[in-house]
């Protein structure tokens, strides 16, 4: 897991989700009640997955040389109280955190949109870091939403999935939709797409689509 989330973290770089030290992922280990996260203040090349740090769902210490993200206690309270997310991502992609400067939902108006996320990306409460104030605002944002993105006001995105790379790929996506859909409000009014139809790209996105383990 170490070594999984070390390359994952590439991933926000090249997809130009971070700037610095900004941002993290974190991947909850299978079996065990504990995760592994980036270390704070950590500069993105100098990552390994020797100074990953190891956290229990507390957001304690339990292996590594280094102080664990400033987030960490956001990610533990995520994984206490949502069983079935496997990995948590963090990041202040420019387009994404625009929309959450605003305080505004990102409304689905494409199908990528109700393919990935099952409708708009919403919008979670302002708060601080440092307890678990921003976690609560993530789980009281996501529990029963199709959406694996919230965007936290005045803050930035929180993405979860089933794995870290799952929660990666979500960040990913949100950014990216976040960008098209703020382009599209400067030539006119997006279209909104019926909910019906967002159902229907859904689930077919979600059971169908890519490649099919044989029965």
């Amino acid at each position: 897991m170490r070594q999984i989330v070390a390359d994952l973290h590439a991933e926000l770089v090249r997809y130009n989700l971070v700037v610095w030290t900004a941002g993290n992922v974190s991947g909850r280990i299978p079996g065990e009640d504990l995760f592994v996260i980036k270390p704070s203040g950590v500069s993105y090349d100098e990552l390994t997955p020797e100074n990953m740090v190891v956290c229990d769902l507390d957001g304690n210490l339990v292996e590594g040389e280094h102080a664990p993200s400033s987030d960490t206690a956001a990610h533990a309270y995520v994984y206490r109280n949502m069983p079935e997310v496997g990995g948590v991502v963090h990041t202040h992609s420019t387009y994404a955190s625009a929309w959450a400067a605003r305080g505004e939902a990102i409304p689905c108006v494409l199908t990528a949109m109700a393919d990935e996320f099952g409708g708009e990306i919403p919008i979670g409460p302002f708060a601080l870091i440092g307890d678990d104030s921003i976690g609560q605002g993530i789980v009281e944002t996501l529990k029963g939403h199709r959406s694996k993105a919230v965007l936290m006001q005045n803050h930035g995105v929180f993405s979860i999935g089933k794995d870290a790379k799952s929660a990666v790929k979500a960040a990913v996506m949100c950014e990216d939709v976040a960008r098209t859909v703020h382009v599209a409000r400067q030539l006119g009014e997006p279209l909104p797409i019926p909910q019906d139809d967002i159902d229907r790209l859904y689930d077919r996105y979600q059971n169908v689509y890519g490649q099919r383990s044989p029965r």
